[in-house]
């Protein structure tokens, strides 16, 4: 494997979050795992793009000073699986309403979050 594919294999392991500013009009890049600050502009997929760069560039720097990389927040697998504890009452409403949709609760919950996602 090669320097650059391993740290590319490296940035992938840590949350890019691009997200759109109301206050300073404009995307905001961040990688709150490697750096504080990030980058900002009028493209999504550029300031993506730049925050891809940058958290390349902050494992380069880390390993040319011998510092160690902070563990990635997010996990590299997922299960698939959570536990969701809810009150009884959303309980029984959650029951009536797949009973009455011929679906399981489990059904019931993945559309309604992934309509909120």
């Amino acid at each position: 494997m090669s320097k650059k594919t391993d740290i590319r294999k490296l940035a992938s392991r840590y949350v890019k979050m691009v997200e759109w500013s109301d206050e300073d009009h404009c995307y905001i890049g961040r990688c709150p795992e490697l750096f504080h600050g990030g980058t900002h502009g009028d493209d999504e997929v550029k300031v993506y793009a730049t925050l891809s760069a940058m958290v390349e560039e902050a494992i380069k720097e880390r390993r040319k000073e011998g510092r160690k990389l902070p563990a990635p927040v997010m996990p590299q697998k997922y299960s698939g699986k959570f536990l969701l504890r809810m009150g009884t009452e959303l309980h029984k409403a959650l029951s009536v309403r797949a009973f009455r949709e011929r679906k399981s609760i489990n059904q019931v919950c993945v559309e309604a979050l992934s309509a909120k996602a």
